[in-house]
């Protein structure tokens, strides 16, 4: 019973998460097929990747020092953001080479990273609740670890990835050499250094007063990261009028239809109006996104074709649809 309870609280939670972060991209939705995959990623390869590779490194660290401490601490500190950063990077890092007609803003990367960490944030906190709170302390011990690690530190792992696909999409949109070599970099550096910051806090700081500042700085984070990403939001709403107002010209569809669609939570019921509705709103946010893709990176990967078959759709659905 304590297992499946476990479980539960491990992955229904995150696909709760997960489904947030889908929400939250209002103007281009990746393709769920991808995220899914990334999801899957992050809970079956990095996370027991990364549970052999700190078990065995913690193993070297306990044979070299013979202190518990230093074993724990290092393994916390040090081991685990590295490797844990790693491996869910990995995933970002394969849809920036494979697919990177679906990587294409700021958003995207923080989207795919946030994606493949709440995959292994599911399997690991699955993990805690069972075996460091039901089988160390009872259904006292499972039910304290739920709340630490849902609600307390639920969003942890995604706030640290989200750094990764923030420098993959740097360097997707930058035309400058130097800035797609080192975004990557400096975007995988602060995912580790943020992990390592979190870890070596909690390792060092115990106690409710701990607990409390500790849950003060992540939320600290995670709250200056929303707003980021509604920032992002609202300049990706931007490239609507930019690039859809001569569509409107062009009698596609409507200076109405161009206004609801550029509002960030204008479509947002638009699935309750019918199909025809919410794949107008789709197809408005995609030929935007992928006009300013052509603008960035030329006819890479088909831009051209991709943009007239979108019109195409685009006139078509326009008249099924009422502003």
């Amino acid at each position: 019973m304590a297992l499946f309870g476990a479980i539960f609280f491990g992955f229904v939670p995150a696909l709760l998460f997960a489904w947030f972060l889908y929400w939250l991209d209002r103007y281009e939705k990746e393709p769920r097929v991808l995220l899914g995959a990334a999801f899957t990623w992050g809970f079956v390869v990095a996370a027991g990747g990364a549970f052999i590779i700190n078990t065995f490194l913690g193993i070297g660290v306990y044979f070299l020092t013979g202190s518990e401490f230093t074993t724990d601490f290092t393994t916390a500190s040090i081991i685990a953001p590295l490797v844990e950063e790693s491996l869910k990077g990995l995933a970002v890092l394969i849809v920036f080479f494979l697919f990177r007609r679906e990587f294409d803003s700021i958003l995207d990367g923080m989207i795919y990273g946030g994606i493949v960490a709440l995959g292994f944030a599911a399997t690991e906190n699955a993990f805690y609740i069972y075996e460091k709170g039901y089988l160390e302390s009872g259904w006292e011990g499972f039910w304290l670890l739920v709340f630490v690690r849902v609600i307390l530190v639920g969003w942890q792992h995604p706030f640290y990835t989200a750094f990764t696909g923030i420098g993959l999409a740097v360097a997707r949109m930058s035309k400058n050499g130097l800035v797609k070599f080192l975004a990557p970099i400096a975007g995988w550096g602060l995912a580790v250094f943020t992990h390592a910051f979190h870890n070596g806090f909690a390792s060092l700081v115990s106690g409710l007063e701990g607990l409390a500042a500790g849950t003060f700085i992540d939320w600290s984070g995670w709250f200056l990261m929303l707003l980021f990403v509604i920032w992002m939001i609202r300049r990706e709403g931007e490239l609507l009028p930019k690039h859809l107002a001569e569509e409107v010209t062009a009698g596609r569809l409507t200076a109405a239809q161009l206004r609801q669609a550029a509002t960030p939570f204008g479509s947002l019921f638009a699935f309750l109006k019918g199909r025809a509705t919410a794949r107008f709103y789709q197809v408005c946010g995609e030929l935007a996104h992928k006009k300013e893709q052509y603008r960035h990176h030329g006819d890479e990967g088909g831009n051209l074709a991709a943009i007239e078959a979108l019109r195409s759709e685009l006139a078509a659905l326009s008249p099924q649809v009422r502003a």
